[in-house]
């Protein structure tokens, strides 16, 4: 792999679960940007929300994706948000292919648990159809490709691979 490859989505849609399975696929390392967020700031991400709010997490988020690009050509499973700043979107095209992880909203909204997201406090899935109604173009914006994500991970992921190899000459 040459460049990096950027998974981009909603929370639930798949990024860190297929980007794992992905990375083993493409012989290359996993960097969960959320993970990355969380290490760089010594706090957890629920933390930093109640401390600096949304702005203060993305300026965290970009920052922790400067540092990812720095690194050997890997798989980067990036958070919900993160194509709320135009910033992120320019920096993952110029450095990478962007996969957008398109899940069913109706999917993510069930399997997303909400305890540990900051950004679905009160009605969860009015939440989610809120953030996905805001970010849908965002995402389409940013994705160099759209992928569908209507099978088990493990299928998606191989598919992906699959189709990423073939695609774009990645050795799998």
């Amino acid at each position: 792999m040459q460049r990096h490859l950027f998974l981009i989505g909603m929370m639930g849609s798949g990024k860190t679960t297929i980007g794992r399975l992905l990375a083993d696929m493409l012989h290359v390392p996993l960097i969960d940007l959320d993970e990355a967020i969380e290490h760089y700031e010594g706090r957890t991400i629920p933390e930093i929300f109640a401390a600096e709010g949304d702005a203060g997490f993305r300026l965290c988020e970009t920052a922790a994706l400067e540092c990812s690009i720095d690194e050997p050509p890997c798989v980067i499973a990036t958070g919900g948000g993160i194509v709320t700043r135009e910033e992120n979107i320019a920096i993952m095209r110029r450095h990478g292919l962007v996969v957008w992880l398109n899940r069913p909203l109706e999917d993510m909204i069930a399997d997303v648990r909400q305890d540990t997201r900051p950004n679905l406090a009160g009605d969860k899935a009015e939440r989610m159809r809120t953030l996905f109604a805001q970010r849908e173009a965002l995402y389409r914006r940013a994705a160099h490709i759209e992928w569908t994500c209507a099978r088990p991970a493990g299928e998606s992921a191989a598919l992906l691979a699959e189709t990423l190899c073939a695609w774009n000459g990645l050795d799998g």
